[in-house]
């Protein structure tokens, strides 16, 4: 609910925060959100050298991305085709004639001391994509206009060691890992997002979260914000109600989940009124998200364009699409993620409460996946949302990060449908797969786990549940059957659980005269 957030913490001695509900009720919020999405292609943007994420350090370099004197950079065509398709999923012109230029600026993790990348001339610009957000008067949408989609190339990554903050300040000292330099970015910069009030946190996340399932759609990216392969810059800035003129804006760096977008966007329209109300100036800088506080901390003044020095990559040739390719990509567009969830809710028959609680688990790709491979819808999301949802929240992973496909949950569930598994038995199967003993069946197998249904092997489970529990079985002969379910649960602690409950109470029954 909306000022149902206390206000954020007041950071190093500026003013304290405003509460939330007196920030929306004196005050227009405007963001803008510049989305980094790294790309899943083998290679990187103007080199060979592998992509493959967790590989030991400086282990995937080159002359090229290292920028040793000689070396040419050449553009990855599949980067190129990623970037026109999520151009045009997100409703943008792709330019016919384009080009790379180069960012001057000197950082560590940056081998050449420039970034090559786009600056006046983008592959995509002038989109928008639909984000419906949750109010309590229902669903809300806000259309994000789209600036611009454009390619270029990440940096390495520096590590300081030493110090508590993990920054450079305090560090005993600093190493770089340029495994990451030259892998392929696409950045997707928001036009201002305006008039979205009260709800401007949920509305950049909702944002966020639809550009991420959009990018999944397509295959180009894995988008795991914890590993870094979608990364977020959030721009606020405040102006009085009633204003015409933007204030000063803050962009708060790299922010890597869904939650901290929120909470970022949140705590600066609190820090920026209290700035405001205090009668002073809000200063357009670079800050840097704390998770622990869910508040920001200054990082460094913030360049203009004409900082970077940009001018045109003379080692590159430009890009230029032909109107024939374009075309071709966008027939193979998929199904927009909006209307992927129209459909399904459709199809499945599910309640507005049921759709929006798969989408928050951010299940509905991979209940969708398990309707595939043969399920049935209810199973499916039942298997997802509880006992696989329970086991990514004890990990502390996402749903998708779990070791088991949809398809491997379909044929569990396809056990259990045919009798071979309990729900008991079909959760020790899952423990199997999770821990990478195997499929579903070769779990089953190596573990034992078939339900016991046929008579002679129940009979002797059954004969001793009996023996064991003489009161019960007296009652159940005085036609007391209820008291069979004593007698059942006997032959179930017998076989571990895998007696057929239902054929273990017929035969009960039928030995002591009551069936």
């Amino acid at each position: 609910m909306v000022g149902a957030v206390t206000s954020s913490p007041a950071t190093s001695g500026g003013p304290a925060p405003v509460a939330y509900d007196d920030v929306v009720r004196r005050y227009e919020p405007v963001l803008g959100l510049e989305t980094h999405v790294e790309l899943g292609t083998a290679s990187k943007m103007f080199c060979s050298c592998s992509t493959v994420f967790g590989a030991k350090p400086n282990t995937q370099v080159c002359p090229v991305c290292l920028a040793l004197p000689g070396s040419l950079p050449v553009a990855n065509g599949a980067a190129v085709e990623s970037a026109i398709r999520l151009g045009l999923m997100l409703n943008c012109s792709i330019a016919s004639w384009c080009r790379f230029a180069r960012k001057n600026y000197f950082y560590p993790d940056m081998p050449k001391n420039y970034q090559i990348s786009q600056y006046d001339e983008p592959l995509c610009t002038d989109g928008y994509l639909d984000v419906a957000v949750e109010t309590p008067d229902g669903p809300r949408e806000f259309r994000v206009g789209i600036e611009r989609v454009h390619m270029e190339e990440d940096t390495g990554k520096t590590s300081h060691v030493g110090g508590a903050t993990g920054r450079i300040h305090g560090a005993d000292y600093s190493i770089v890992d340029y495994n990451r330099a030259g892998i392929p970015l696409l950045e997707v910069v928001t036009k201002p997002i305006e008039h979205t009030g009260e709800f401007a946190p949920e509305a950049a996340r909702a944002y966020v979260r639809e550009l991420r399932d959009l990018v999944r759609s397509l295959g180009i990216s894995d988008v795991r914000m914890e590993e870094g392969s979608l990364r977020c810059d959030v721009n606020v800035s405040l102006m009085p109600r009633g204003g015409t003129e933007w204030g000063t804006r803050s962009e708060t760096k790299n922010v890597n989940s869904l939650r901290s977008v929120e909470r970022a966007v949140r705590h600066e329209m609190e820090r920026q009124a209290g700035l405001l109300d205090a009668g002073q100036r809000v200063v357009q800088e670079t800050r840097h998200f704390q998770e622990a506080s869910g508040t920001t901390v200054s990082g460094r003044s913030k360049e203009e364009a004409q900082d970077y020095r940009y001018f045109p990559d003379p080692d590159l040739v430009p890009v230029a699409p032909s109107a024939e390719w374009i075309e071709e990509l966008r027939a193979t567009l998929p199904e927009p993620p909006a209307a992927k969830r129209a459909r399904l809710q459709a199809e499945w028959g599910l309640s507005d409460e049921e759709l929006r609680d798969l989408v928050n688990a951010e299940a509905t790709d991979l209940v969708a996946a398990t309707v595939d491979a043969g399920a049935p819808s209810a199973e499916a999301r039942k298997w997802w949302l509880n006992e696989l949802s329970r086991r990514s929240t004890e990990a502390e992973i996402s749903l998708s990060a779990l070791a088991i496909t949809p398809a491997q949950v379909a044929r569990i569930i396809a056990l259990v449908a045919e009798g071979t598994l309990t729900n008991k038995l079909a959760r020790q199967v899952v423990d199997g797969v999770l821990n990478g003993e195997g499929t579903p069946d070769e779990v089953v197998d190596a573990r034992g786990l078939k339900v016991v249904s046929d008579d002679s092997a129940l009979g002797a489970a059954v004969d001793a549940a009996i023996a064991d529990n003489p009161d019960a079985a007296e009652k159940v002969r005085s036609g007391k059957v209820a008291a069979a379910g004593a007698l059942v649960g006997a032959v179930m602690k017998a076989t571990r659980g895998q007696a057929d409950a239902g054929r273990a109470r017929e035969l009960i029954l039928e030995r002591l005269g009551a069936g």
